[in-house]
C-alpha cells in the first residue's frame, strides 16, 4: 500500500469511527503537534511498523498500521497499553474512583517507594499512571534515579482524569489488529524488522547543552554511548532494507552520526517543561535513511570504519 493510499484509508476509517484514537497521556517530547511534518517524510509504502520508543503514541495513533510492534523501557507506560487493550472498562472504573486532591495525589505518588509496588495489580498501576499524568504539574512525567515518580501536584481545578471515549477509541484500535507490545531495550524491539518494514525512533534527545538534558522518562538516562548504539542499530536496519525515520536534537554530534542519511531541520513545539521559559519552538532534526519521494535507501555503503571514531 502506498503512502497516499494508506493515509486516505486512515482518513476514511476515522470518519466511520465515533472517535479517532489519540494519545491518552501528555508526554514530554510527544509528536502530536509535529505530525503534519512527519507525514510529509513518511516512506512511499511499508509493510510492518515498529516504534521502539513509543511514548504517548502520536505517530502510532495517526497512522494506525494494521501490523505493528511498539515498545518502551518505561514499564508503567507499557502496562497502560496492555491494560487498555485487555481491560479498558476495569481501567475506567478505577480511574473514576480517583479524586483530584493534593494529599490523595501524594499518597498515590508514594506507592512506587514500597517493595509491594511490583506486585500491584496491572489495572491499578495503569490507573495510577494515568491519574498522576493528568494531575501532576504540567503533565511532566519524571522519575528520579531510583525510578520513583517525583513530579509535584498540579493543583488544577478540573483535570480530565477519565477520558472514557478516548480510552475506548484507543482500545478499539490496539485490540483489532496485529499489534505487539514490549517492555525491553530498543535494539531488542527491532530484532524482527525486515525488508520493507518501517521503523520510527523517537529516543531521549541528545542534550543541546550540559544543563538541558531531560531523560527522566525512566531511571538510567540515555547518553552519548546510547546515541551511538542507536546509530549502529539504524545502520543495521538499513542493511536489512528497512526504512527508518528518527527524531533527535539538532546537535553537531547527531549530525555527525547520521551524515550519510537525509537530515532535515524542523521547528518543534515544546509544551512540557518544568521551567516556563523552556517551552515554545525549538529546532530539531528529522532523519531518514531513504528518499521520502522515491523510497530509495540511503547510506547502504556505510562501513564500520566510517563511524567507529564517533564512539564515546
Amino acid at each position: 500500500m502506498s503512502r497516499v493510499e494508506h493515509l486516505a484509508l486512515r482518513r476514511r476509517e476515522a470518519l466511520c469511527e465515533p472517535h479517532h484514537p489519540k494519545p491518552f497521556l501528555k508526554w514530554a517530547g510527544g509528536k502530536r503537534q509535529l505530525m503534519p511534518v512527519l507525514k510529509e517524510h513518511l516512506p512511499p509504502s511499508f509493510k510492518g511498523y515498529y516504534e521502539p520508543f513509543v511514548g504517548a503514541g502520536a505517530m502510532l495513533f495517526d497512522l494506525q498500521p494494521r501490523q505493528a510492534v511498539i515498545n518502551d523501557l518505561n514499564r508503567d507506560l507499557i502496562t497502560c497499553y496492555k491494560v487498555i487493550k485487555k481491560h479498558p472498562q476495569d481501567l475506567i472504573a478505577y480511574l473514576k474512583s480517583h479524586r483530584n486532591d493534593k494529599d490523595y495525589f501524594y499518597e498515590l505518588r508514594a506507592l512506587d517507594r514500597h517493595p509491594e509496588y511490583d506486585q500491584m495489580c496491572e489495572i491499578m498501576r495503569a490507573a495510577r499512571m494515568i491519574y498522576l499524568n493528568k494531575t501532576c504539574f504540567n503533565g511532566l512525567f519524571r522519575v528520579n534515579r531510583k525510578g520513583h515518580f517525583n513530579a509535584p501536584f498540579g493543583n488544577y481545578r478540573n483535570p480530565n482524569i477519565v477520558n472514557e471515549e478516548g480510552l475506548m477509541a484507543v482500545h478499539r484500535y490496539i485490540s483489532r489488529g496485529r499489534l505487539q507490545v514490549f517492555n525491553t531495550d530498543f535494539e531488542e524491539a527491532v530484532q524482527t524488522a525486515r525488508r520493507g518494514d518501517f521503523v520510527y525512533f523517537d529516543p531521549p534527545y541528545d542534550p543541546l547543552s550540559e544543563t538541558a538534558s531531560f531523560t527522566g522518562y525512566q531511571s538510567g538516562g540515555f547518553g552519548r554511548q546510547e546515541q551511538y548504539r542507536l546509530m549502529c542499530v539504524v545502520t543495521e536496519l538499513t542493511r536489512r532494507g528497512c526504512r527508518v525515520m528518527l527524531s533527535n536534537s539538532s546537535t553537531e554530534y547527531i549530525r555527525s552520526l547520521y551524515k550519510d542519511f537525509k537530515i532535515v531541520r524542523v521547528a518543534a513545539h515544546r509544551m512540557i517543561n518544568s521551567v516556563g521559559s523552556g517551552r515554545g519552538k525549538i529546532d530539531e532534526f528529522l532523519i531518514t535513511n531513504y528518499d521520502p519521494e522515491t523510497g530509495a535507501l540511503l547510506g547502504q555503503k556505510r562501513t564500520r570504519s566510517s563511524y567507529t571514531a564517533l564512539a564515546i
